[in-house]
């Protein structure tokens, strides 16, 4: 046999090695994947709610909800009541940096509306100087 011939055996077995390789993987892979997967079992809607009557079903399913929430109940006052506790604490612990920044933000909203005003009646002044003429010259019209 000659080198290119060898050459040539090599390839064909390395690419019919990394085939079986890929299959493997791919294999495996799906194997895990419908380990991982939780087998539903699927439901007839036609038969689950239109076999019986439609109006038992409805109750059937609302009472258990109902039972649901009524085991739980407690738990949820509890955390309930737990988170209202919780926000008073933060609330009283924070008040003065709170008050501090409300004032701080309205202190620069306020700086902010008069830079504003500043600044809208620098740019239209003649307009509104012109508009409380006419109001005036109207208020002597009506007067005399």
């Amino acid at each position: 046999m000659d080198l290119e011939e060898l050459k040539r055996r090599r390839e064909a077995k390395l690419l019919e090695h990394k085939k079986k390789k890929r299959a493997y993987y791919l294999k495996s892979k799906l194997q895990k994947q419908q380990k991982t997967q939780k087998k539903v079992q699927s439901i007839d809607y036609e038969v689950e709610l239109f076999s019986g009557n439609f109006a038992d079903k409805l109750k059937e399913i609302a009472k258990k909800q109902k039972k649901h929430i009524e085991s739980r109940e407690e738990l949820i006052k509890q955390k309930m009541q737990e988170y209202r506790e919780k926000k008073r604490e933060y609330y009283a612990k924070h008040k003065e940096s709170r008050l501090e920044y409300d004032k701080e933000y309205r202190d620069k909203k306020k700086e902010k509306l008069r830079e504003y005003r500043r600044e809208y009646y620098r740019k239209n002044k003649e307009k509104i100087l012109a508009q409380q003429k006419a109001n005036r010259l109207k208020k002597k019209m009506e007067q005399s």
